[in-house]
């Protein structure tokens, strides 16, 4: 067949709208300037707001499903700048962002954008010729597309054009020399933080076991890698090995976050080694070493619980709906039984469980949220939602579009999230001040809202510390979320501060989920309401807060913040404190009810939503939990 050269592929990227400074990378000149000396606060003061999983026109199915913006218009529209969409319309944030890692799928990297702009009579192989015209028809074919090139990377049969070592690290060179560039020349310290990471995306018979990895470092050590691919792997243990060799040779710094654990069909969080056998303490600290974060929210639903899991809890069903029929792509069907081993809180019960037989939790993770937007736009209002793939375009007909067209059991477009968020207590805007934050795990997720969540844990916190610098009197007296509390007298105590969102809603409620390991090895969980709004007219009946109330209105897609309240904080005492049981605590903070991105586009192209669309929610945020381990003989 006739390959792509070097020289072809050159001349066929620059025809693809892309500009020189967008697919070349020796066109682009990095900002070259004397050291940035940044200022660090002793603590962080502030959380800031980024988004640690963004795809541009350099994830092949991004541009497969028609995404024609690169990094750099990616970094310029993360920064607070308009840039034009894929689809010709002028986009721009509301509120610029703090920090982006690109995080491109790593597994055929640009190579689609190449095959788009070959001639068909060019190729020879029936399969790719079949693929590149699938990509110029229209969008259904396009998924359509998408899922045959998935399904080829993991059943062995990808084109040999596509899949020859060579090749595809010569494309794949190209593409991170010009990705870092980009990313270089728009990271300004103080400022802006970019990232220089990507996505390894495994799957396992269409089981998302999909990793981002952000790395701490610049240009100088990152250009001497590239991504790793996942052709031949069987799970994260190559990618942890890949992170070992990395640090090794540079001295660098890198970590992974999980993400979409909802879509593995129950292998994300299991309770067994791979082999079957026992999970042991050292492959439970590995993991924990490179893990110690995961993404709880974005586009593809709601990873926190399940209310088959957590029966107890009413606001257990956020982001469910469409995502518990199947895997990622819709390959196999989900059952009951594999709900355990998707979801976070259950994950933290099961470390718990874990810790109890091995001494090591391999679930101790922090929790952010982030987009996974494959429109280049890391964008996450409601009334501002751009789509999480260029082919889901504002218009009056994407809240009916079917996401998996043509399969028995599909998804419709009205079930995508516009979220989430990553929030970060970091002591200065760097990439070493926000890296060494999410390492130690001082950050807390939300599904788009940016309200600002602080979570103390200690053993005589009162509610006159409130009266003083409490950030400082946590931090001295406990630890902060994402933390481990050691064990004391009495009770532990949790300083808690929420702030609405200065641009958003009011605050319903700040609830504590609990869970911990009994006397009898059973993992429990329990949540309480910590501080709500208007106590004065709101009680508990049968256990449960009586509801904040809704201002929303349908018909004008708005809401009054009549109700709730702009700020709550408590110092809260676990009442059901056992000292010998182990447990993790994090908050969940709710806002009153406001409308979706289906309300906004309803009243915005005067359409009507389909039967049974979700029109408003309670945006919400996690914070990483804070671990309490007692002590035990022989651990």
């Amino acid at each position: 067949m006739k390959y792509l050269t070097a020289t072809a592929i050159g001349a066929l990227v620059l025809a693809a709208n892309w500009t020189p400074a967008q697919s070349a990378g020796n066109l682009i000149k990095p900002n070259v300037s004397a050291p940035v000396t940044v200022k660090e606060d002793v603590h962080p003061m502030r959380p800031f707001w980024g988004d640690t999983h963004l795809h541009t026109t350099n994830s092949f199915d991004a541009f497969a499903a028609g995404n024609r913006l690169g990094p750099i218009e990616a970094l310029r529209f993360a920064r607070g700048e308009g840039v034009m969409t894929s689809s010709g319309v002028e986009a721009k944030l509301a509120r610029p962002l703090d920090f982006l890692v690109i995080a491109d799928h790593s597994d055929a990297i640009g190579v689609t954008a190449e095959l788009y702009n070959t001639p068909s009579e060019n190729l020879s192989d029936p399969v790719l010729r079949r693929w590149r015209d699938m990509m110029h028809g229209a969008s259904d074919v396009a998924y359509k597309m998408i899922r045959e090139f998935i399904a080829a990377a993991q059943n062995g049969t990808m084109p040999e054009a596509l899949s020859n070592p060579g090749r595809v690290k010569q494309s794949m060179r190209r593409v991170w020399d010009s990705q870092i560039d980009a990313i270089e020349r728009y990271n300004e310290p103080g400022k802006f933080t970019a990232f220089i990471g990507f996505e390894y995306s495994l799957q396992i018979r269409g089981d998302s076991m999909h990793r981002n990895v952000i790395f701490r470092d610049g240009a100088d050590k990152t250009r001497t890698v590239l991504p790793l691919d996942t052709a031949g792997k069987t799970g994260p243990e190559p990618l942890w090995d890949y992170m070992d060799a990395y640090t090794a040779a540079t001295g660098g710094q890198v970590l992974a976050i999980p993400h979409n654990s909802n879509l593995s069909n129950g292998r994300y969080f299991m309770m067994t080694a791979p082999d079957g056998g026992p999970i042991k303490a050292a492959d439970a600290r590995r993991r924990a070493s490179h893990e110690p974060l995961v993404e709880i929210t974005q586009y593809k639903g709601d990873s926190e619980a399940h209310p088959y899991l957590s029966r107890n809890d009413e606001f257990a069903d956020f982001g469910d709906a469409g995502w518990d029929n199947g895997n990622a792509p819709l390959l196999s069907l989900k059952k009951p039984e594999m709900l355990a081993g998707e979801y976070i809180r259950e994950a933290l019960k099961r470390g718990l469980r874990i810790t109890e037989q091995t001494g090591a939790n391999p679930y101790q993770f922090g929790m952010i949220g982030s987009t996974d937007s494959h429109t280049s736009l890391a964008t996450t209002d409601e009334s501002n939602f751009w789509g999480k793939f260029s082919s889901d375009a504002p218009s009056g007909n994407r809240m009916n579009s079917e996401v998996n067209p043509g399969l028995p059991q599909t998804r419709i477009g009205w079930q995508y999230e516009a979220g989430g968020l990553a929030a970060v207590w970091a002591t200065a805007n760097t990439r070493e001040a926000i890296f060494d934050a999410m390492a130690r795990r001082e950050v807390y997720a939300t599904t788009g809202t940016r309200m600002s969540v602080r979570l103390f844990a200690g053993w005589d916190f009162s509610a006159s510390d409130f009266r003083g610098d409490w950030v400082s009197t946590g931090y001295a007296r406990g630890v902060p979320m994402g933390g481990v509390l050691r064990p004391g007298k009495g009770a532990p105590t949790f300083m808690i501060s929420a702030l609405k969102d200065p641009n958003g809603a009011n605050l319903d409620r700040v609830q504590i989920v609990k869970g911990w390991v009994d006397s009898e090895g059973a993992a429990q969980e329990k949540i309480y309401d910590v501080v709500w709004s208007q106590p004065q007219n709101r009680r508990a009946l049968k256990g449960r807060l009586t509801p904040v109330g809704d201002t929303v209105d349908l018909k004008t897609a708005t809401y009054r913040n009549s109700i709730g309240s702009a700020e709550l904080r408590k110092v809260w005492r676990d009442p059901d404190f056992q000292p010998g049981d182990r447990a993790f605590y994090y908050v969940r903070v709710l806002e009153i009810p406001t409308p979706r991105w289906v309300a906004y586009d309803a009243v915005r192209y005067n359409v009507t939503p389909p039967k049974g669309a979700r029109l408003k929610d309670q945006e919400r945020a996690y914070s990483s939990p804070v671990w309490y381990n007692p002590v035990k003989p022989g651990q």
